[in-house]
């Protein structure tokens, strides 16, 4: 007797989890219906300028994640051009980098900006 409960009891599981499935995908259907329905010429529209901005807000991503790659890349190549200078034996003065450090950071700056200026243009 146990059993054959037991074996009604899983069967009538299994029929409300399809008749649950079934419903969901109706709900859903109706759902999609009457947004179909209901679209005018006004929400597609500003749906068109949704997916603008959003293609735009992307690009601005892209954009950003190259600058910074070259930007490190910069960085990296002055990096190796002073190690290099290291290695000849050249080494300045502390006078030199006083100078230098002060004078370069704005220069450097400036060319940061230019550099980044190209890069948008393009």
């Amino acid at each position: 007797e146990r059993e054959s409960w037991q074996q009604e009891r899983n069967i009538l599981q299994k029929a409300l989890k399809q008749a649950e499935s079934e419903l969901a995908k109706a709900s859903a259907g109706i759902a999609n219906k009457q947004l179909v329905e209901t679209s005018s010429p006004k929400l597609q529209r500003l749906y068109r300028k949704y997916l603008r901005a959003e293609s735009f807000r992307k690009a601005l991503v892209y954009q950003k994640k190259y600058l910074l790659l070259l930007l490190g890349g910069f960085q990296d190549c002055e990096q190796a051009t002073l190690s290099l200078i290291a290695h000849m034996g050249i080494y300045p003065s502390p006078a030199d980098l006083q100078l230098s450090g002060s004078r370069s950071r704005p220069v450097t700056k400036f060319r940061c900006a230019a550099r980044a200026i190209i890069a948008i243009s393009r």
